[in-house]
């Protein structure tokens, strides 16, 4: 998933990811601009006249509708938010109606194509919108594409996927349960702090499009979770509020360990059958393997006022 957007997740700081994008549709969107003036008509007249039939027949594009909804329901967001369940519902059934071809993607763009099997695949993130309310953008995967287990400390997130079968394994913190400070797990992939914490597994299967929008909320519905694309696929991600060092909401990487595999788990009561939902996850640094690269946005642009 000072500002840390979705691209802080999974490679060069998405900040920066974002940032390029977000210039380069800016850069673009100004030479379209100059076009669009050299070949305004002259006679106001007209110009009256072709705004008012604009206005007649003007047709809000679901990605306005989405950012316009953003706006209202993240208002007042901050570390915890969670919006209310009518809103919760409203930007769920818009994202629900988004197609690939409404913000501009098809499966046959390049960075969907299989990429060489000795390297882990590169994945795109493609940058529509970020403030310090929300933020809006597509993570796009090729076959066999991951982004590693991580977490959304005090956010609110809404995944739509666009296309493809994508497989899902998330978590939630047990609440109470103890941690274990003696598991240590190899040098080069732990952080500085090597201590485990108890999680039960939230979801664990594959999604194909078209489906359902995934939730998850700041203390429960799978607020760490790892992606792993089974085919070429495209994620829409709405995140409320973004990722932001500033105000404590850093993205951190996890291992997940079985349940069994630490001496914490006799300080624990779970029945032998429901041992495979629990394990053991302990902060890790950023996979050096991991590469995200971001990429222009072409889909409809977003009119901010």
């Amino acid at each position: 998933m000072g500002r840390a957007t979705v691209a802080d997740i999974k490679g060069r700081d998405f900040s920066e990811l974002d940032k390029e994008a977000k210039e380069n549709t800016e850069n673009t969107n100004k030479g379209s601009n100059t076009n669009k003036n050299r070949n305004t008509t002259t006679s106001d007249s007209r110009g009256r006249k072709n705004r008012r039939r604009q206005k007649k027949t003007m047709v809000v594009h679901p990605v306005q509708r989405l950012f316009d909804a953003c706006k209202d329901v993240f208002a007042h967001a901050g570390t915890g938010f969670v919006p209310p369940p009518d809103k919760i519902e409203q930007l769920s059934a818009l994202l629900d109606d988004i197609k690939p071809v409404d913000v501009g993607l098809s499966p046959r763009m390049s960075f969907f194509s299989p990429q060489a099997a000795r390297r882990a695949p590169t994945i795109t993130y493609l940058h529509i919108h970020e403030c310090e309310k929300f933020s809006m953008g597509i993570f796009c995967l090729p076959p066999s594409g991951v982004l590693p287990l991580h977490n959304h400390p005090g956010m609110t997130v809404f995944s739509k996927l666009l296309f493809g079968t994508m497989h899902i394994k998330s978590y939630d913190w047990v609440v109470g349960a103890p941690s274990n400070a003696s598991a240590v797990a190899e040098p080069s992939q732990t952080a500085q702090c090597s201590e485990v914490r108890l999680a039960k597994v939230k979801v664990d299967s594959n999604l194909t499009a078209p489906c359902k929008t995934s939730i998850l909320y700041p203390a429960d519905g799978g607020n760490m979770h790892c992606f792993t694309a089974v085919t070429a696929c495209a994620v829409l991600d709405v995140l409320g509020p973004p990722y932001s060092d500033a105000e404590g909401r850093h993205c951190t990487y996890y291992l997940a360990y079985p349940f069994t595999k630490f001496s914490g788990d006799e300080q624990v009561s779970i029945p032998d059958e429901e041992k495979d939902n629990y394990a053991w996850l302990q902060e890790r640094d950023k996979p050096e393997d991991l590469v995200v690269k971001g990429a222009l946005y072409t889909g409809p642009v977003i009119r901010e006022n």
